[in-house]
């Protein structure tokens, strides 16, 4: 591709964090944003001096100059956002999770393969510098054969937007679902949960969901590998978590109980007082384009009086938001699929969806569509 892409950031919230990214990415060109409030738009662009401007997602789409719109908008507007943007012949990069049903989830794959756009989902974890660490180790054979994947995500999500209070924990699990599935790029068959505890009678009539913390098995197809993955967001006394722990034949990876401690390598066949050790977590800064490569350790909400819940309960989610600017737009420039594609994209997702529905049902399996076919 001769000239960088023009891309259009959707949601001025959590999606101006990626604005100076973009600006300074080689094959990008910050081209446009687009915000419902005429105030906070006006204010974005301002400050990062972009001209090109949007009140109104469809008139945004209609700008033949737009070749992909990265979508931070709220989580009930993603899927039908997507498939608007895929349909007027965008690429997509959108902020997790994909959909709220796997109606919808099959729905953009399908669009996806129709159309040619490439969609990706931007999970933070699988870029985080644990979970590079990790995948660093796997792919040297220093793990050995892996045996079993585990992840949690504990957030208190008290005072955050009106679409969050009383969401089923398993709704809004890709942080958990994305590295156990990510790491051996496995395809999850079949889910089954529980749900445990109660939260407050007014946050579990809104969605009909009472559960305090939902826990789940994943079974991944033509394997014998099985994850655990456990969620909550209400009235459960925990600091923010998101972890994700791999248990090997040579070798284990657990994250720090306490943020700010060290992760855990045990290592086979030692003496047993030195199977464990600590290790601290390198940056993977060096993955990328040299002009992005700061964006590992600071971004726009670094600023005190400018901070963001999800930037700075999530530890700046991990050095991850130069990662994915780079895969999204190297992907659309080698014209291969982005990691994760829209398959994985929907299977990350719908395993929370279906957890829910299999807690509601006792720990039912649930089994997930052929994405990969739909």
């Amino acid at each position: 591709m001769s000239s960088p892409l023009n891309i259009a950031i959707v949601g001025l919230g959590f999606g101006a964090e990626f604005i100076p990214i973009y600006q300074r990415h080689p094959l990008a060109n910050m081209y446009a944003i687009c915000q419902r409030t005429p105030e906070k738009l006006n204010a974005v662009g301002d400050a990062f001096g972009i001209e090109v401007r949007y009140t109104d997602f469809d008139e945004l789409l209609k700008d033949p100059k737009v070749d992909a719109v990265h979508i931070n908008s709220p989580i009930p507007n993603h899927a039908e956002q997507s498939l608007k943007a895929l349909r007027a012949g965008k690429h997509v990069a959108c902020t997790v999770p994909m959909a709220t049903s796997v109606e919808d989830c099959l729905e953009i794959v399908r669009v996806s393969k129709e159309t040619g756009k490439k969609y990706m989902m931007m999970e933070t974890v699988v870029y985080s510098r644990e979970f590079l660490f990790i995948k660093d180790l796997y792919e040297k054979g220093e793990l050995g054969k892996v045996q079993f994947l585990k992840a949690s995500h504990q957030q208190d999500m008290e005072g955050w937007p009106d679409y969050w209070p009383g969401l089923p924990p398993m709704h809004y699990a890709t942080h958990c679902v994305g590295p156990v599935a990510g790491l051996l790029k496995s395809s999850p068959e079949y889910v089954s949960c529980f749900g445990s505890g109660t939260i407050s009678e007014d946050l579990a009539k809104i969605h009909n969901s009472s559960f305090a913390i939902e826990s789940a098995h994943i079974k991944f197809k033509d394997s014998d590998l099985a994850a655990y993955v456990y969620r909550s967001l209400f009235d459960t006394a925990r600091q923010y978590r998101e972890s994700f722990e791999v248990y090997g034949s040579k070798k284990s990876f657990e994250w720090p109980l306490i943020e700010g401690e060290e992760a855990v390598i045990h290592t086979a066949k030692k003496e047993e007082h030195e199977i464990p050790e600590r290790v601290t977590v390198p940056d993977f800064a060096h993955y990328l384009p040299e002009e992005i490569q700061a964006f590992t350790t600071q971004g726009v909400y670094d600023v005190a009086d400018n901070t963001h819940l999800s930037f700075t309960q999530g530890s700046g989610h991990g050095g991850s938001h130069p990662h994915l600017v780079h895969e999204f737009l190297s992907a659309l420039v080698e014209n291969r699929e982005p990691f994760p594609n829209a398959v994985q994209s929907a299977e990350w997702t719908s395993v929370g969806i279906l957890a829910h529905e299999s807690a509601l049902q006792g720990g039912k399996l649930m089994y997930l569509p052929d994405f990969e076919n739909a």
